[in-house]
């Protein structure tokens, strides 16, 4: 529907939803500007959407961006890349420069796009209040976070937030990237370089030092999916397990996101041999190892990103922020098991206040428009159970989900290659 506002975003386009939200660490961004929504108080399941704004998928080289103006993983975007049809849609959303032989060069504005995402999904939002539409979930919530668009929807019982990103979509690798495919890694034999290398994304978030207007981030979203299905079950638990621990305890002052947890934990596969990440009761082995090499990077400022090594995404800390969460990690440390547990309760407060608000939510809910008959006070969450069904019964697999804009009751879904 947004598409259809004015033509911007590409007619056939290739989103990508991401299990987790942004505050989870499923991408590389900026939480600072994001507003705090607990689980169970105020959505149930999290999600991230990356939606192409723009997409270069017709080249098969490596793909060279303009970095001259930027710190590493970061760079500025030139529609001189794109034609002069997708020059004009988009001009309103870039920042202008004066090239010296006097040509005008337009840059892509990762602020401006959000700006625009924003207002053109909230056209769309008040269009569906006024004539809704069979099968559309109830807009509970839609915040500006950013250059980030959340949203809660009421699916049946069931709310759902979405961290819906505008980014910019390529296929293939960068160039700045290419040194990373010459090395040895965990993933290696256990699935191929072209399901690694199928694409990358520019996310609007800047460097510290960085011009917001201008500069995007490198991210390898597509990739990370791919090297998941490669780690152990056992180094996952673990890693949700820290995740769930530091999430909290290092979040003031903003220093370590839980990407950067991810990021070390694609190190230590790299590091570490293949036979002992593979053992099953290794979890809590794992545990310490993630949280002394999450000790490691902070006071040694140093957490090189996994694909692009040469940048260090702790570099900017200061020695006042790292020494202060230095004595939050040792304290973890000589008691992960009391902070697992603490982790674990707040986890099973959040569901005991979903399950609360859904029990409450089923005795008060209006007929879903989704419905075609059957009991009236019966919220129709099909669709959701139907997700969660496959996901839960097709680990590490890819599925996608094809849906007609103008009638949301009728899915088709694919996992991998099969239809049905």
């Amino acid at each position: 529907m947004v598409q259809k506002l004015d033509q911007k975003l590409p007619v056939a386009n290739e989103y990508l939803l991401l299990s987790g939200g942004v505050r989870e660490g499923v991408v590389d961004l900026d939480l600072d500007e994001l507003n705090v929504y607990a689980r169970g108080t105020d959505y149930d399941m999290d999600f991230t959407l990356l939606v192409p704004a723009l997409k270069l998928h017709d080249r098969n080289q490596p793909v060279t961006l303009d970095m001259r103006h930027s710190a590493l993983c970061h760079s500025w975007l030139s529609l001189r890349l794109f034609d002069e049809g997708t020059i004009s849609k988009w001009k309103d959303c870039c920042t202008i420069a004066d090239h010296i032989n006097g040509a005008t060069n337009y840059f892509f504005s990762p602020t401006k796009v959000a700006d625009w995402f924003y207002d053109s999904i909230s056209i769309v939002l008040s269009e569906i209040q006024k004539k809704p539409q069979r099968g559309m979930p109830k807009v509970e919530k839609v915040e500006k976070n950013g250059t980030i668009i959340s949203i809660i929807l009421g699916v049946g019982s069931s709310r759902m937030l979405y961290d819906i990103v505008p980014v910019v979509s390529f296929k293939g690798w960068p160039a700045v990237a290419q040194s990373w495919l010459m090395e040895n890694h965990f993933w290696d034999g256990k699935i191929t370089e072209e399901e690694v290398i199928s694409g990358f994304y520019l996310v609007p978030a800047c460097s510290y030092k960085g011009k917001k207007d201008n500069e995007w981030r490198l991210s390898f979203a597509r990739s990370e999916v791919q090297l998941k299905k490669c780690i152990s079950g056992s180094l996952m638990q673990a890693y949700q397990a820290c995740k769930a621990i530091i999430i909290k305890l290092l979040s003031r002052p903003k220093a370590i996101s839980p990407y950067h947890l991810r990021s070390m934990m694609l190190w230590a596969c790299d590091r570490l041999p293949v036979s002992y990440l593979a053992q099953e009761d290794y979890a809590a082995h794992f545990l310490l190892g993630l949280i002394d090499d999450l000790q490691h990077c902070l006071v040694n400022k140093m957490c090189p990103n996994y694909f692009i090594p040469q940048c260090n995404m702790l570099e900017h800390l200061s020695e006042e922020t790292v020494m202060l969460h230095a004595r939050k990690l040792s304290s973890v440390r000589s008691d992960p098991a009391e902070h697992l547990r603490t982790a674990i309760e707040h986890v099973k407060a959040a569901n005991r206040l979903t399950l609360k608000l859904q029990r409450r939510g089923s005795t008060t809910s209006i007929p879903s428009p989704q419905s075609d008959g059957g009991d009236p006070n019966q919220p129709d969450d099909r669709l959701a159970k139907k997700l969660q069904q496959l996901v839960t019964e097709n680990p590490g697999k890819s599925i996608s989900v094809f849906i007609n804009p103008d009638d949301v009751t009728r899915p088709h879904f694919r996992i991998d290659d099969k239809f049905f």
